[in-house]
């Protein structure tokens, strides 16, 4: 599933295409949302919030969309041909001299922004893992929600009603780096534990915004990369660990199954 990156280096290419300009033409799946409605607005903003993308336009709308495991949003030129079928289209947006396409969406609603504070999925996030505003005071205080107390420190790291934007990835990668046993329960892991991961993986998200392909190996800032992912663990199941050499585990656990990758000897205590 896309992670905070992903929808923030997807909000940084549509911006430019997008912002400033009125809406030509606008069509959705059926089902959906009425996005002629947009017809006539024009884009005043494209961002990310932890996994959601949100375009806000001059008429007092915001459009909403959730990528799921599967989605995407593609920019082409008018009359460009698509790289998907058009039947895997959820959403399509006509400006001047593009077209914003939505291909297989897990979600994409339309509503007022002046009721973003209430809307049902938004106003239930945490904090996004990439805002400037990030307090960690906040998010040690929702990891430690009561609710939270005997889930998985890596189940925890997922929330997002936590902190917003956190997926298995980055995860794996941030607990690997810390030495952190990733089925240890919330509640045996200390304060200063729990902040150090959440500013590493912010620190690994930020590095990686301008990236081809996700590095986590280095500090290097956003900048030419391989375009080829370089992990410590995430998908390096059966693979000697980069530390030690012991081989990496996979396992799938909790209440919506998730994929987690770890060193049982960097990680001591994780089986």
């Amino acid at each position: 599933m896309p992670e905070g990156d992903t929808l923030a280096r997807t909000a940084a290419g549509l911006r430019p295409h997008l912002v400033g300009r009125a809406v030509l033409a606008s069509r959705a799946r059926l089902p959906g949302p009425q996005v002629g409605r947009l017809v006539g607005a024009t884009v005043t903003e494209v961002t990310a919030h932890g996994k959601h993308l949100l375009i806000r336009f001059d008429s007092g709308l915001e459009l909403r969309s959730h990528l799921g495991m599967n989605g995407s949003w593609h920019r082409y030129r008018p009359g460009e041909r698509w790289r998907r079928a058009p039947s895997r289209a959820h959403l399509v947006l006509e400006v001047r001299g593009a077209v914003a396409v939505l291909f297989d969406a897990a979600s994409v609603g339309l509503f007022e922004e002046r009721i973003e504070a209430l809307h049902p999925v938004l106003s239930a996030l945490g904090p996004a893992i990439l805002a400037d505003e990030v307090e960690p005071a906040e998010v040690l205080t929702r990891l430690r929600d009561p609710a939270r107390a005997n889930v998985t420190v890596a189940e925890a790291l997922l929330d997002q009603r936590a902190l917003a934007g956190i997926g298995n990835v980055y995860k794996s990668e941030a607990l690997f780096i810390e030495r952190v046993a990733p089925f240890a329960a919330l509640n045996a892991v200390d304060d200063a534990t729990l902040a150090r991961l959440v500013l590493t993986v912010r620190r690994l998200k930020r590095a990686n915004v301008g990236a081809v392909a996700r590095d986590t190996l280095s500090d290097r800032g956003p900048g030419p990369r391989s375009p080829r992912s370089r992990l410590w663990v995430y998908g390096r199941a059966g693979r000697p660990c980069r530390r030690c050499g012991t081989l990496i585990e996979a396992r799938r656990h909790g209440a919506f199954p998730r994929r987690t990758y770890w060193c049982p000897s960097c990680q001591a205590g994780s089986a």
